[in-house]
């Protein structure tokens, strides 16, 4: 799978040391449901236009898949062996230990970040690979959410797209460091090449639902690769 060590693995790194600060950025209040329900429903129904596709070989992500996404975001390759090295000058320090925990998480490895900074937004949507194996995508997707602490409130549903059936989850995330919380969703698929997730955070609640079109182009383009 073709990736690029570069400017990937420093932003990568960057996000690792901040995650406290960023994780814990507040959201409208968790039982506030309603309110939050009609943003959702409002960034769903909301069209993102296509900047081109990822996944397939020559992109700027290889994965199992391909799929769409928004105009304005940037993919990045991400080498998961190689930024523990960057950040601490060797995969034992803390640097490296940091870097680690970000890069993997449940069963998968962060293989590809797509930024939304570009598009004007703060936040990513990340690309999560793993080995094949015979855990179905509801597996990995409960193994992906409960490596994540902090993770809470998880609803989960099953989707079909591109030939494949998926789980999707969405969730609440509460920094310890902070103590507040937002939103978060993530999708799993598997395939001959092994488990795919995509998941979508942001800095806050309002800067995730915002992001919601892009994830729902994602998603709706979603193909084996």
């Amino acid at each position: 799978m073709p990736a690029r060590t570069g400017s990937a693995q420093r932003v990568l790194v960057n996000a690792a040391l901040l995650a406290g600060v960023l994780t814990g950025c507040s959201e409208a209040p968790p039982d506030d449901a309603q309110a939050s329900a009609n943003a959702s429903a409002d960034a769903k129904s909301a069209v993102a236009v296509s900047g081109g596709s990822i996944g397939a070989a020559g992109s700027a992500c290889g994965l199992p898949v391909t799929f769409d996404i928004a105009e304005g975001w940037k993919a990045e390759a991400v080498d998961a062996e190689a930024a523990p090295e960057k950040a601490g000058g060797s995969g034992s320090g803390i640097g490296g230990e940091l870097a680690d925990a970000v890069l993997h998480q449940g069963p998968v490895t962060v293989a590809c970040e797509v930024d939304a900074k570009p598009a004007g937004h703060i936040g990513y949507l990340r690309v999560w690979t793993g080995d094949p194996g015979e855990d179905d995508a509801r597996a990995v997707l409960e193994a992906f959410v409960a490596a994540e602490d902090g993770a809470s409130r998880a609803k989960y549903r099953t989707f079909r797209t591109g030939g494949l059936t998926g789980a999707e989850v969405e969730y609440l995330y509460t920094s310890e460091l902070l103590d507040e919380t937002k939103r978060e969703r993530a999708l799993a698929v598997t395939t001959s090449g092994g488990p795919v997730v995509l998941h979508l955070g942001g800095m806050d609640t309002e800067e995730h639902e915002a992001m919601l079109p892009a994830y729902e182009l994602a998603k709706r383009t979603l193909r084996a690769d």
